[in-house]
């Protein structure tokens, strides 16, 4: 035990209280029970870290411990809590929630047999909670961080600080907005570092983009090799498939989806395959576009594959292809708030109104032309004009 008071101790004292994300003031941190999800290395144990340094004087009020300490492989979770209860504690909060067996039902069970206990949780954005894994969905509120959206990087980077933008404000006073930003900071430069090292936070620890790289590839071994096979069942020879479909969707960007091709490059079934789609883009590695988000077409063949950021394109392709990048930042911004589809003309259709056709700052409107609610977004544009938005402001919508 008192090693994981050592850890919790060790681990508040170190973690930087400057810098919060985007979702911390989003959170109602008053509930009983809160869960946060997200991809490895986007910053959900900093913020639950920062939130205890802020809130908690008194640190014996709340702990924090990892559920993937080797101290659970002889002891439980209900164990753990019962003896932070009776010694005052209010607050747990627990990180890595799925590398726990029966995390659900223990913490089900906790929820009921502690009534003045607040609890917060993180999981991997795999996670899926709904009323089969008991009824603890009806209990939670649940969260899902991101990474990085391009004004986070800016103030991480200790550039500049700016407000967050709605998708209505761009769309309505992008070229005021643009003005502003661009009259405060050169920002073209900084978005294209973005685009290669700024997702993940990480990004402060590693010295230069290869680094980064590097080691956002074994962040992505990871969650292949140990976070999946947490959340779902699958067996070894599974995990290599998505590996290698992983590596095949790299190099085969812009990417329109063969499924026969697909199939037959790594020797699996139509329904095989649409499943290791859907791992990949539980795991936040990939993002799936369809025409039609509702009915039985939501769960078939993606009509187009992007990946899930341009971080991960990059870390996995020595040549990826800017059209593609500038489609995936774009989609990756908007798809946090926002409902995307794969439209018949144009690239990306956003809440079933706005259609966007994205490009370099040459950018035409031939494919949108006098099509109602129709906009060009460009890369390489500092401001933009009309119905054409710079590519980069669209990394102020959270």
């Amino acid at each position: 035990m008192q090693t994981l008071v050592n850890a919790y101790h060790r681990s508040v004292n170190e973690v930087s209280d400057g810098f919060m994300r985007y979702l911390y003031g989003v959170i109602d941190w008053s509930g009983r029970l809160i869960g946060i999800k997200g991809s490895r290395g986007v910053g959900k144990t900093t913020m639950l870290l920062q939130h205890i340094r802020k809130t908690f004087p008194e640190r014996s009020q709340a702990f924090y411990v990892s559920l993937d300490n080797i101290w659970f492989s002889s002891h439980s979770l209900t164990e753990l809590v019962e003896y932070l209860y009776t010694h005052g504690v209010t607050y747990v909060f627990l990180d890595e929630v799925h590398r726990y067996p029966q995390w659900v039902r223990e913490i089900k069970n906790i929820y009921d047999s502690y009534p003045k206990l607040h609890i917060v949780f993180t999981g991997s954005s795999l996670l899926e909670i709904d009323n089969a894994q008991a009824d603890l969905s009806r209990r939670v509120r649940m969260y899902h961080l991101y990474g990085l959206s391009f004004r986070e990087y800016l103030e991480l980077n200790n550039v500049a600080i700016f407000p967050s933008l709605s998708l209505e404000d761009i769309i309505a006073k992008h070229e005021r907005l643009a003005a502003e930003i661009t009259s405060q900071i050169t920002v073209l430069p900084h978005f294209e570092q973005y685009l290669q090292t700024g997702y993940y936070p990480f990004f402060v620890e590693t010295s230069s983009t290869e680094s980064y790289w590097e080691r956002l590839q074994r962040v992505i071994s990871t969650i292949i090799e140990n976070d999946i096979p947490a959340v779902e069942k699958v067996e070894y020879e599974t995990l290599l498939k998505v590996k290698r479909l992983l590596m095949l969707l790299a190099q085969m960007v812009p990417f329109t989806l063969n499924v026969t091709s697909l199939c037959e490059k790594i020797s699996v079934t139509r329904n095989q395959l649409i499943r290791l789609l859907t791992l990949l883009e539980k795991a936040s590695l990939i993002r799936q576009l369809r025409s039609d988000t509702k009915g039985l077409k939501a769960l078939g063949k993606p009509d187009k594959i992007l990946f899930d950021n341009p971080n991960v394109m990059h870390a996995l392709s020595e040549n990826a292809d800017i059209g593609t990048v500038r489609e995936t930042f774009f989609a990756m911004s908007v798809a946090q708030s926002h409902q995307i589809q794969q439209p018949k003309q144009g690239d990306l259709l956003v809440d079933g109104t706005y259609l966007f056709e994205v490009g370099g700052k040459e950018k035409g409107y031939g494919q949108i032309r006098n099509v109602e609610h129709s906009f060009v977004v460009a890369d390489g544009l500092e401001v933009g004009f009309g119905n054409k938005i710079p590519l980069w402001l669209w990394g102020f919508l959270y």
